[in-house]
């Protein structure tokens, strides 16, 4: 089964709706989500706004190129390192 994304707003909603008091497997049914999932997503979003929401987000996605710029750079100087450590 693939996995479905679901927007930042959606899940501030849904996280909403179960503190107003709607039980945890309706609100899964309603959604189509796992109620694994939305106590994961409670320990980590709880007590954040939207806007909190949306930039930890972006921050996410940030972290992830700088990670993926990191590794190049480390595979490149692995690369000069070799040719220039061999002896011709």
């Amino acid at each position: 089964m693939a996995k479905k994304r679901i927007e930042e707003s959606k899940i501030f909603q849904i996280l909403k709706e179960a503190e107003s008091g709607i039980p945890i497997k309706e609100l899964s049914r309603k959604y189509g989500i796992t109620e694994q999932t939305f106590y994961r997503w409670r320990n980590k979003y709880n007590g954040l706004e939207l806007s909190d929401i949306k930039q930890m987000k972006e921050l996410e996605r940030e972290n992830s190129e700088l990670k993926k710029i990191v590794a190049n750079m480390a595979l490149e100087i692995q690369a000069i390192k070799n040719v220039l450590g061999k002896k011709f």
